[in-house]
């Protein structure tokens, strides 16, 4: 039996569980000027997975792209709180500051 795919979907799953709450504490605290971190990392991911083999390059790129996609989620999330959907860090200046 190839157990690849399964496995492949559990890592998957986890990935998206835990960048969820991780794109959210990251604007919270850092805002999304954050984003320069998420892009290098997801990009470092997506060549490291050009160079290997496997479930292991699956689950690299996999990770690479979720990163990127928190590039995107991260100015969502700064839309998000600003309608009241998600609180506002109190201790950082808003924009118009």
């Amino acid at each position: 039996m190839n157990f690849e795919s399964v496995i492949f979907a559990v890592a998957a799953l986890f990935i998206i569980g835990i960048f969820h709450p991780v794109v959210i504490k990251c604007e919270y605290y850092f805002s999304s000027k954050i984003w320069p971190l998420f892009l290098l990392a997801g990009l470092a991911c997506l060549a490291v997975s050009l160079f290997t083999k496997g479930l292991f390059s699956s689950v690299i790129a996999f990770l690479g792209t979720t990163l990127l996609w928190c590039v995107i989620e991260l100015n969502e999330q700064e839309k998000r709180v600003e309608k009241g959907w998600f609180p506002k860090n109190p201790n950082r200046k808003s924009k118009s500051e």
